[in-house]
């Protein structure tokens, strides 16, 4: 008899067990020190420096409102959000998804560095690697590790990534690029520009709105992606992972949190495979893809989708243990 198994049968059978994660079945099958007990390395005191800078802002934001403000960082959230992180750092630099020409591509791609969550050549590699090793003990944040380490502790840990990624040479293609190594030489230069520009147009209230509040949010949301969508949700397909389909996530990200269907079909353009799973980052592919400028949009074959079906692979499994 021929046993398959899966990644995720791997990883919940794992010899070691800290518990399951609150209302779900996912079980903590490694341990990571968060706080005490690690080296803080200077990088991992600077992000955690950096991010509670955003939060804090984020709390003053509601003594300094005005409608003005609001409505900035709101537009600034979708902008960065569908064409910053989501169409141009996940779908485009990460998986090739698409091609779009060189200038409109740098200009997402920018718009996604303004989101303040890294410059492309890291955040690119982080998710290749995600995917490359999902949920096992090289995943950079599977909610193996707990839901806060797969939320945003692994940001934190540089020393974690040192440990399992020594030389990080998954993503050539941006390396070889000069606009993304610029990027990444000056990344900082960038984003202190964005908040004196900010400051200097609209005062207080638009530095803490748009800095402090969209960017908070647009943290939350896409960490969510990392953790809620490992861990609650459904599974439309067999991918051997942990990874779940999050209707109300989806919701959020524009179309991310359609989860499972992405990691069955990680180069797929479009993440709302159904007509009623709502994918606004997909409608602004097909979008461009009409006005013609964006090529090579990549979707799954029927073939691929009846190979990633469970029906199918129930089917292939009573085959070979016969």
């Amino acid at each position: 008899m021929v046993k398959l198994i899966s990644v995720f049968e791997g990883v919940q059978n794992d010899t070691e067990y800290y518990g399951k994660i609150l209302l779900s079945d996912v079980k903590v099958t490694r341990k990571r020190n968060l706080f005490t007990g690690r080296n803080w390395r200077t990088l991992d005191i600077k992000m955690a420096i950096g991010i509670l800078f955003i939060h804090l802002l984020a709390l003053c934001a509601p003594f300094y409102f005005t409608w003005g403000a609001f409505w900035a960082a709101f537009i600034r959230y979708m902008v960065c959000g569908i064409l910053g992180v989501t169409l141009s750092y996940h779908r485009n630099l990460a998986h090739h998804s698409l091609k779009l020409p060189k200038w409109l591509e740098y200009t997402f791609a920018y718009f996604g560095v303004l989101a303040l969550q890294r410059d492309p050549i890291f955040w690119v590699s982080m998710h290749r690697y995600h995917h490359q090793y999902v949920d096992s003990d090289k995943d950079p944040h599977s909610p193996t590790f707990g839901f806060w380490f797969s939320h945003m502790g692994w940001l934190f840990d540089s020393g974690y990534l040192l440990e399992k990624y020594q030389e990080r040479k998954n993503v050539e293609d941006l390396k070889n690029q000069a606009f993304y190594r610029f990027i990444k030489r000056t990344y900082m230069f960038h984003i202190f520009a964005f908040a004196t520009t900010i400051y200097s147009l609209g005062g207080f209230p638009y530095l803490m709105w748009i800095l402090g509040v969209s960017t908070t949010w647009g943290y939350h949301v896409t960490f969510l992606v990392n953790s809620a969508c490992h861990i609650w949700g459904n599974q439309a397909w067999k991918t051997g992972d942990l990874s779940k389909n999050n209707w109300l996530v989806a919701l959020i990200t524009f179309g991310e949190g359609w989860h499972n269907n992405h990691h069955a079909f990680e180069y797929s353009a479009r993440h709302g495979l159904e007509w009623w799973q709502i994918d606004f980052c997909w409608y602004m592919i097909r979008f461009l893809e009409v006005a013609g400028l964006a090529t090579n949009v990549k979707l799954p074959t029927a073939n691929h989708k009846i190979k990633k079906s469970f029906a199918s692979s129930k089917k292939y499994r009573s085959v070979t243990q016969t």
